[in-house]
């Protein structure tokens, strides 16, 4: 038998080594109380991996898993490496570890802070390998990942995102600049390095930026070998007793949507290849949703990231919208049967509905259910405001919907990108073409940022510097069908027919080996004044379900054609205000 030295709890089962209820070390001596140096107690209320704040459907019994058209990968678990194993059993005690430290801390210093001094936004800045071993940098960055995920949960505080974060790895930009850049009151700084043998030294620190001191610090010695044996017992410590308090907050986190450590970090990985847009990577984040999925066939989280990822190929375009948003609407409805309280599933099926289906009462419905249940997920206002919001003819709740979706994730590339979409659609022009070049030099090699740029450098009437800028992108690249557009839009509103048809050719050759968007080589026929040849476009864009065809409500460069009866009755097949 064994006791919990905070609790009294008492364990018969001889494999435990940590309290199911508050996480401490349990004794077989109940006499002796001697905790591990440098180990922080955790509290005791039920909380695990999470993405809202909501307490709801917490193991619930579901119906069996509907396999998806397309979506079947089995993975063999039994074929995870001892090597994985030892560094998945590092993650969740470095990460149980330093968040109960975290906690201590953070509690500790609001104790004494005045009122104007409690820490009310924090960014986790990427942990630094300091050995240069690519499994330390492994977990380096799941730890960075996991802490930001968890404090992303707290009511009523600003955590940084990874996507903002981790354009800091690796930069020698001191914590007061980088806490300025991402308006942050505090920062969490940390280092990792792996010894010899299988030592492992983690050292974080806390720093108030306001006034530039030190919070709180600390350093911990593990060894790796020894983690194995409690692998299991930590990771459901892990997933069900840990609560972080900041500003006041004492919900904490009480939603966990995996037990599963494995498919928790597949969906990560799944997340930051969808963030990078390409084609190939949203290929590759759809495979790890796919894995964790097998692993946890529950996993309602990672379903609605799998539908999120398969709208993003409709809207890119990819493949045509046919073989993808059936999938994402699909999987997103697999998410709410599973979960109906997830803001993500939500957000994901109303995406669907508006690019698909043309559902706009049911889209609308979801959407606000989205931001309802969880405000500050910003993709949600991003597909919320350039899905639905543009197309019923509301650009400027447009507008504020990624002006808030930017105040979230500042550096999101995507964010920007539709930010600069959206101030074309709602007639800002000047405002487009200054988030077109900041979003631009935030990072040039993003395929949406010069496509955008393009296209506000066109509304602003700055048809050769647009010219210049779609010339920058390869046209052998899996981008230069970007180019293309950009450079015959232009070529088009200059009046320069031959030079505009010759990009047109390029497209529909391009189009043998992928899909093109005929709803760009209609707004080309457009601004050239060939009225019939755009509407067979549209036609066609109308036929294929063409996302980006509901955006005609709104867009600019269809102004010419508004007048023409065939524009209304499009409007009107579409179940959009005419």
């Amino acid at each position: 038998m064994k006791r919990c030295p905070q609790c009294n709890r008492v364990e018969t089962d001889e494999a435990l080594k940590f309290c199911r209820i508050d996480g401490a070390p349990l004794l077989g001596d109940p006499s002796a109380v001697n905790r591990e140096a440098g180990t922080i107690q955790l509290g005791s209320t039920v909380s695990g991996e999470t993405e809202t704040s909501s307490g709801a459907n917490l193991n619930r019994v579901t119906a069996p898993t509907t396999t998806l058209p397309g979506q079947s990968l089995p993975v063999n678990t039994s074929r995870v490496s001892k090597s994985n194993r030892k560094r998945t059993a590092v993650a969740i005690v470095v990460i149980l570890t330093v968040v109960g430290a975290i906690t201590v801390a953070v509690n500790s210093y609001r104790s004494r802070a005045r009122a104007g001094a409690i820490i009310q936004s924090i960014a986790v800045m990427p942990f630094v390998n300091g050995s240069g071993d690519a499994n330390v940098e492994y977990l380096s960055d799941g730890l960075t990942d996991s802490i930001i995920f968890r404090f992303s949960q707290l009511q009523n505080v600003k955590v940084s995102p990874t996507s903002s974060v981790m354009r800091f790895k690796g930069s020698a930009k001191d914590v007061a600049e980088i806490a300025k850049e991402l308006d942050v009151d505090a920062v969490l700084t940390g280092r990792l390095m792996k010894a010899a043998g299988d030592d492992l030294t983690i050292s974080v620190q806390l720093i108030d930026a306001r006034t530039n001191k030190l919070v709180w610090a600390e350093q911990y010695d593990r060894k790796m070998a020894d983690l194995l044996a409690t692998q299991r017992e930590i990771a459901t410590t892990l997933t069900q007793k840990m609560q972080l308090r900041l500003v006041g907050d004492e919900r904490g986190i009480t939603k966990k949507y995996t037990n599963s450590n494995e498919a928790y970090q597949l969906y990560l990985k799944g997340r930051y290849h969808w963030s990078r847009r390409t084609k190939d990577d949203i290929l590759k984040a759809i495979e790890n949703y796919k894995k964790a999925i097998n692993l946890d066939p529950n996993f309602a989280l990672a379903y609605a990231a799998t539908a999120e990822a398969y709208n993003s190929m409709g809207k890119n375009p990819d493949v045509p919208p046919k073989d993808c948003i059936p999938l994402a609407k699909a999987a997103a409805t697999r998410a709410l049967e599973i979960d109906p309280m997830l803001p993500q599933a939500h957000s994901a099926l109303a995406d669907s509905l508006a690019l698909y289906d043309w559902d706009w009462a049911e889209s609308e419905r979801h959407f606000k259910k989205a931001v309802e249940l969880d405000p500050n997920i910003s993709y949600t206002h991003v597909a919320y405001g350039a899905g639905y919001l543009d197309p019923i003819g509301k650009p400027d709740e447009a507008v504020a919907e990624l002006e808030r979706a930017v105040s979230l994730e500042p550096l999101a590339m995507i964010n920007n990108c539709i930010l600069t979409t959206t101030y074309i659609y709602a007639r800002k022009y000047d405002k487009a073409l200054a988030q077109g070049r900041s979003t631009y030099d935030l990072d040039p090699t993003f395929p949406f940022a010069p496509h955008w740029l393009g296209f506000a450098l066109i509304a602003n009437g700055k048809y050769e510097e647009a010219i210049a800028v779609g010339r920058r992108v390869s046209p052998d690249s899996p981008f230069g069908w970007m180019s293309a557009v950009v450079i015959a839009q232009a070529y088009a509103n200059q009046g320069k027919r031959v030079e505009a048809e010759q990009q047109i050719s390029l497209l529909r050759e391009l189009a043998k080996t992928r899909y093109v968007r005929p709803y760009y080589i209609a707004s080309i026929y457009t601004a050239l004044g060939e009225k019939d040849k755009a509407f067979a476009e549209l036609e066609e864009s109308f036929a294929e379900r063409d996302c980006y065809l509901g955006r005609i409500t709104v867009d600019p460069f269809m102004d010419p054609l508004r007048d023409d009866p065939r524009f209304k009755y499009l409007l009107k097949r579409m179940n959009l205000p005419f």
